[in-house]
């Protein structure tokens, strides 16, 4: 997906259907000149609303779309006719989305389900008509309800990507490539930090048809936690992974250093990251030789399941497959 095209992140003002109005009026017909009250009720305004789209990626649609404005219900008639309700503005979004109000920062719901439907402003309730009005004191009441007004706020939708498997490293650890050649897709590569900007989403085949997401989300750096760089973009994501594939390259000044280090971004951007299932994979095995390999992994400190691979030379690939099965159906057991 190019990079302009992936959005997880949009600010919108919502504008919802003012309610209609009741109406104030009296029966009237060939046979009775002064019949009772019988204005109907004022119709709802209309709601915005957002839907999850299993389909979609992306919150493109929305980023040109900064003002959202939905129709007024329509008033009361005579003969106790409700207006109708107001148009309702349906959003589609990805699952992961997560609706934040803008003044106050509350996270109001998160889009978890495909279809699912979650009112992210209200429309204006409908006015009563005078028929409502109607009492033994009061037996022909000359007023209604006007409808209530539709609420103008700013929202802000941001997406969490969603997948089985994020991987998460600093830049240059390997990730893309690994994607790459774990699932059929193709990611920018290239030697050089922060080649990858926006999260990218494979399908990995597995034994017997099987099949499961991995994400390689954009790399850590050290302070991430506190915005820098693109911190909190990046970091976001990784909250929406089922197991977190931690990636050390052979090649790093100190492994146990760069582990602690992302352990610590992760620890204090949303602590429960932590108690995520975590496999750590020590890539690049092809840039060093045997002997180098057992006394770089002597050193690890760590007591994290282990596994070492080169997606340059397809080393440790299947076993890697097998090993992230097994934690993903003992997580479900």
């Amino acid at each position: 997906m190019p990079e302009q095209n992936f959005i997880d992140y949009v600010k919108i003002c919502c504008r919802s259907g003012a309610g209609g109005a009741g109406s104030s009026h009296f029966h009237r017909d060939k046979k009775t000149a002064k019949g009772g009250p019988d204005g109907g009720d004022g119709g709802r305004g209309g709601h915005i609303i957002i839907k999850g789209n299993k389909q979609l990626w992306t919150l493109l649609s929305l980023k040109y779309r900064k003002h959202i404005i939905a129709k007024r219900g329509g008033n009361g008639g005579d003969g106790h006719k409700t207006g109708a309700n107001g148009d309702d503005i349906i959003l589609e979004v990805p699952l992961g989305t997560v609706a934040k109000d803008v003044e106050t920062g509350e996270e109001l719901f998160e889009i978890t389900d495909d279809a699912e439907e979650r009112i992210l402003v209200a429309g204006g309730r409908g006015g009563l008509g005078n028929a409502h009005f109607k009492s033994p004191t009061n037996q022909a009441p000359r007023y209604a309800q006007p409808g209530e007004e539709g609420k103008e706020e700013w929202k802000i939708l941001e997406l969490k990507v969603l997948a089985d498997v994020g991987l998460v490293g600093f830049p240059n650890a390997g990730k893309s490539t690994l994607l790459s050649v774990i699932t059929a897709a193709k990611p920018k590569i290239a030697n050089y930090p922060f080649t990858t900007m926006v999260p990218n989403l494979g399908i990995v085949s597995y034994r017997d048809g099987r099949s499961f997401v991995m994400a390689d989300i954009p790399g850590i750096i050290e302070n991430a936690h506190k915005g820098k760089g693109l911190g909190h973009r990046f970091l976001k994501h990784i909250e929406r992974n089922a197991i977190l594939l931690f990636m050390i390259p052979f090649d790093a000044n100190d492994i146990n250093e760069e582990y602690t280090v992302l352990l610590k971004e992760l620890k204090e951007f949303n602590e429960e990251l932590l108690d995520k299932p975590r496999l750590i994979a020590l890539t690049k095995a092809d840039l060093v030789d045997d002997e180098l390999e057992q006394m770089i992994l002597s050193e690890k400190q760590w007591q994290d399941p282990t596994i070492i691979i080169s997606s340059v030379q397809q080393k440790g690939i299947d076993q890697l497959k097998d090993q992230l099965w097994t934690m993903m159906n003992e997580k479900l057991s």
